[in-house]
């Protein structure tokens, strides 16, 4: 899609995941939970992160959209970590998200060209994550996962070859359980 480098101001614990699961990770662990996009700076600095800065413009009218896509990204990957396929509400709220654009294929003077087109400019950023996630779903649903340490919330897309990875980082929350287990067993 972009380039993407992360944007020295932005605070979140995982970056670089698929388009998709990194706007799900606007979001984790706190009290009160951490959220960069409760605001438009906030918004800014993810569309940065995800190299999105020079498409979109950073303003109030493009955050509502973003935020009704977290919601139904976040629906999707629920009903995948619960029921192993995403239901009929989830479904909707995605598709409804992908109404707002589409990808439109031609033959150029290169070759093949690809542009997405989105009915109004503030749908851009949140179309691009919805349209990320059907990508995702097309290479297997089942690595899409929720990280496995308790208090955190954060999303990961498994690329290991066997499709075992549990943790959003293994530095931070494997570290964190591996710490766990052994505190439990010297305590026994």
């Amino acid at each position: 899609m972009t380039d993407r480098k992360a944007d020295p101001r932005d605070p979140r614990p995982l970056l670089g995941e698929p388009l998709s699961l990194d706007l799900l990770n606007t979001r984790w662990a706190g009290t009160p939970v951490n959220d960069l996009l409760a605001g438009p700076d906030g918004y800014g600095i993810w569309l940065s992160s995800a190299g999105l800065a020079g498409r979109c413009g950073a303003d109030d009218s493009g955050l509502g959209p973003l935020l009704e896509a977290r919601d139904a990204l976040a629906a999707v990957v629920r009903d995948l970590d619960e029921h192993g396929a995403p239901g009929a509400v989830a479904v909707a709220g995605l598709n409804e998200v992908l109404r707002h654009g589409r990808l439109r294929r031609e033959l150029g003077p290169q070759g093949p060209t690809e542009q997405v087109e989105v009915d109004r400019p503030q749908w851009l950023a949140a179309w691009l994550a919805a349209d990320d996630l059907l990508g995702l779903l097309g290479q297997g649903a089942h690595r899409i996962k929720r990280c496995a340490h308790e208090a955190c919330i954060l999303h990961f897309f498994d690329t290991s070859q066997n499709g075992r990875r549990r943790w959003c980082s293994m530095a931070v929350c494997g570290n964190r359980a591996k710490a766990a287990r052994h505190y439990e067993k010297a305590k026994a």
